[in-house]
């Protein structure tokens, strides 16, 4: 539970001033969600800069505390609920070679996602990822796929679709290890079996495509998602756009939810590696956010925070800590949906929720 006893300002630097603990060293440490930071950018294809991502997402979350955590878009406070949350620390992630970067992430994920939870209601504990780059996905779902036993759902929020062939980044040089960066990561997951085809979503999406016609997004079909453009908002509103994904994943298929920060505007985001005009606000992709709080979240990530390129007042940094308090909030939230209550507070809307103001 975050401490009530220190003001946002004060204290050492963990997420929502959760207890820290270096979980990955502490396997007597039992918990039911981990806020575990990924410090890893070197597989990026443009500007570097997401390994300060988790210490800057941390930073960003001060002003959430225990004491004033109620999240009135839900009707719960996630850090006074029946979830043991802790700042699980980093994976220790080499800058040197991707490769055994990518074995020490995947044998994290592993390690922590084999635990047994502290709660009697889980079956696995739940890990929610601070970038880092986006490659970290790659790993987070191999350890899903070995925790769970089968291919899992992929929700993916992001201005590109990351379902690229290696091939479309040539190189005179070409290799194996090449073939993994943070854009071509899904369609390595989708190659193992690691992905749900047919049940998976992007959504705002406004990437350009490679060469001359739409072979990217014959590729991405062949892995089975559904695309949501930035666009689509325009046309279907944050409902319509809540309806297309809970049509396509429902609420029971385990899914991995992927949050790009690229796919704010970066007029609103600027902090990030890869950025593209013509993105979400921060508003809008909270509402949709608690517009699919029902769905089974078993993992979550949120990517690709470059702190360098951010503006003075860390906007970037507070979207992403934003995010990952409305993630935090989704997963308590269902949680006490399967243990059979909705809320822990009186609804006020004609359903018997609190009514999302947004």
């Amino acid at each position: 539970m975050a401490t009530a006893l220190k003001w946002g300002y004060s204290g050492i630097n963990s997420f929502a001033h959760l207890e820290h603990v270096k979980c990955l060293t502490n396997p007597e440490k039992l918990f039911d969600i981990a806020v575990l930071g990924v410090p890893f950018d070197t597989a990026v294809t443009y500007r570097p800069g997401a390994r300060f991502g988790p210490r800057a997402i941390r930073a960003a979350s001060a002003r959430q505390t225990s004491f004033r955590g109620f999240n009135a878009r839900a009707g719960i406070n996630p850090y006074m609920s029946w979830a043991s949350i802790l700042d699980c620390g980093d994976i220790p992630t080499t800058p040197f070679d991707n490769a055994v970067a990518l074995t020490q992430m995947t044998t994290a994920y592993l390690e922590l996602g084999h635990r047994k939870p502290l709660s009697s209601s889980l079956t696995h504990p739940k890990i929610i990822s601070l970038g880092g780059d986006h490659s970290l996905a790659l790993a987070a779902l191999r350890g899903l796929k070995n925790v769970y036993k089968t291919p899992i759902a992929v929700l993916h929020f992001d201005a590109h679709l990351d379902t690229w062939h290696p091939a479309k980044y040539p190189s005179p040089w070409p290799s194996k290890q090449a073939e993994f960066n943070h854009g071509s990561m899904f369609w390595i997951a989708s190659n193992e079996g690691l992905i749900l085809n047919g049940s998976s979503v992007h959504a705002g999406l406004r990437t350009r495509l490679s060469g001359g016609d739409w072979g990217d997004y014959e590729d991405d079909d062949a892995q089975g998602f559904l695309r949501i453009s930035s666009d689509d908002i325009d046309d279907l509103g944050t409902t319509g756009i809540i309806a297309s994904i809970l049509s396509r994943i429902g609420t029971e298929t385990p899914i991995y939810l992927s949050v790009d920060i690229d796919v704010l505007d970066p007029g609103l985001a600027p902090g990030t590696g890869t950025p593209e005009a013509g993105g979400w606000t921060s508003r809008e992709l909270i509402r949709i956010l608690r517009g699919i709080e029902g769905l089974n979240v078993v993992g979550a990530d949120i990517v690709e925070v470059a702190p360098a390129y951010d503006g003075v007042g860390e906007q970037t940094a507070l979207a992403g800590a934003q995010v990952a308090y409305e993630i935090l909030t989704s997963i308590v939230k269902r949680g006490l949906v399967d243990m059979g209550k909705v809320s822990e507070v009186e609804g006020r809307d004609a359903k018997g929720r609190v009514k999302d103001e947004l």
